[in-house]
C-alpha cells in the first residue's frame, strides 16, 4: 500500500485560522507579514463569522512557527485582505553577550536601538504553536504566561528581568 502524501498548506497573508484551546473553546488568528499572526480576543465555543472575527480586539501579535498552518494545527478558516496598517508591531532584540546592546526588529529590518527605546516591546522571537496557545489560556485565566516572563528585558547588569 502506498503511503497517502500529505497535503500541506502555505501561509497566506490575510488568512483567518481557528486555534483550539484544548477546553472546547477557540479562538482566531490572522496571518500577517513576514511570520506575524495577529491573536483576536475572540475565545468562543460557537463558529464567529469572518467579519466579525476580524473586528474583535487584538491580544497580541506574535512570530508563530511555520508548521503551525502548514500541518494544519491552525486550520485557514477564511481571508481577508489586510486593513491598512494592521502590521506587527516593534520587537526589542538584547544582544545575549552584551545584554547592553538593543535593536529594534521591524518591517523586516533591524535597527541598533537604545534600553529606553526597548522598554515596553515584546522580545523578537519565533513561538511554537502550542506555547502561543497556552499563552491565550494564561490570559484567559488571569495569569501570568511562563513564556512572556521567560522572554522578558533582562536587566543591565544581567540578574533579573524587567517588567
Amino acid at each position: 500500500m502506498a503511503q497517502e502524501k500529505r497535503k500541506l498548506v502555505k501561509r497566506k497573508v490575510g488568512d483567518i485560522l481557528k486555534i483550539e484551546l484544548g477546553d472546547g473553546t477557540h479562538t482566531y488568528a490572522r496571518v500577517l507579514p513576514e511570520a506575524g499572526f495577529a491573536i483576536y480576543d475572540a475565545r468562543t465555543s460557537e463558529e464567529m463569522p469572518i467579519l466579525e472575527t476580524v473586528e474583535r480586539p487584538i491580544l497580541f501579535y506574535v512570530a508563530v512557527m511555520n508548521h503551525a498552518v502548514k500541518e494544519k494545527r491552525w486550520p485557514v478558516v477564511g481571508h481577508k485582505t489586510l486593513e491598512v496598517g494592521l502590521q506587527s508591531p516593534p520587537r526589542f532584540i538584547q544582544d545575549a553577550l552584551n545584554q547592553k546592546r538593543f535593536k529594534i526588529y521591524e518591517h523586516g529590518r533591524i535597527r541598533p536601538a537604545t534600553r529606553q527605546e526597548c522598554l515596553g516591546l515584546e522580545r523578537e522571537a519565533v513561538w511554537a504553536p502550542e506555547h502561543v496557545e497556552e499563552r491565550i489560556r494564561d490570559y484567559h485565566a488571569g495569569r501570568p504566561n511562563k513564556w512572556v516572563e521567560l522572554l522578558k528585558m533582562t536587566d543591565v547588569e544581567g540578574t533579573g528581568s524587567i517588567g
